[in-house]
């Protein structure tokens, strides 16, 4: 029996729409750039040559509902809805044709960003991690099945931050759609059950304070939602 110097943290779960079971998490990866609006407010182009990603650590998701405190570090703390599949079946260079195979479900999420941090590593062209991956930077609501969900494109994508309306588009919106995603991302790794794909977030980004009640919708998915501790 193999002995540990230190407990093991638990492994980071999601609850499934209809049933008891758990989702076990094992990769984070998210999809930059994916919505053209939000490429311009950020004063960039969108490649549309192929994707681009980072990751996050499994250890920093938060799910729906939480309430966690104002991050260390930053003073620009950033929402960004975005909407995530979650696979369940192995893809490793898979056609666009083959993609969907993959997909067990979807659900609603926030990419949440120290952005004076990412700017920071931007300007000195270093990697995005002190900025994107940080404790309670992923937050994912429970995840739909997707043959209760159907075909991603129509569905309205919201974030409401209190009462204002922050973020609003459609998932036809996306530059690279769910399957291109995954038939470039099967390209680069082994994915499988247990890998969540965040695909990006529309225009309208803005800091939130501590107190802010936000409420993140995809049409058709569960609500993700978020407090920032007073």
């Amino acid at each position: 029996m193999t002995k540990l110097l230190f407990p093991s943290p638990p492994p980071a779960l999601l609850p499934v729409t209809g049933t008891e079971a758990m989702y076990p998490v094992t990769r984070i990866f998210c999809v930059g750039r994916n919505y053209a609006e939000h490429a311009k407010e950020m004063g960039s182009e969108v490649d549309r040559e192929a994707p681009f990603y980072f990751t996050k650590l499994p250890a920093h998701l938060a799910q729906s509902g939480a309430t966690v405190p104002y991050p260390p570090g930053t003073s620009d703390f950033h929402h960004e809805m975005e909407f995530v599949v979650a696979l369940g079946a192995p893809a490793f260079r898979v056609s666009v044709g083959q993609a969907m195979e993959a997909v067990f479900g979807y659900a609603a999420g926030l990419d949440m960003t120290r952005r004076d941090l990412q700017a920071a590593s931007k300007e000195k062209r270093r990697s995005w991690d002190t900025g994107k991956d940080f404790e309670n930077a992923a937050v994912i609501g429970p995840i739909t099945p997707k043959a209760g969900f159907g075909e991603p494109g129509p569905q309205a994508i919201t974030l409401k931050v209190g009462e204002r309306l922050a973020q609003s588009a459609h998932l036809s919106d996306m530059v690279w759609s769910v399957a291109e995603i995954i038939a470039h991302l099967s390209t680069l790794y082994h994915l499988g059950p247990g890998d969540l794909i965040m695909t990006g977030t529309p225009a309208g980004v803005g800091p939130v304070v501590a107190g802010d009640r936000l409420h993140g919708e995809v049409e058709g998915l569960a609500a993700v939602e978020l407090v920032i501790a007073p």
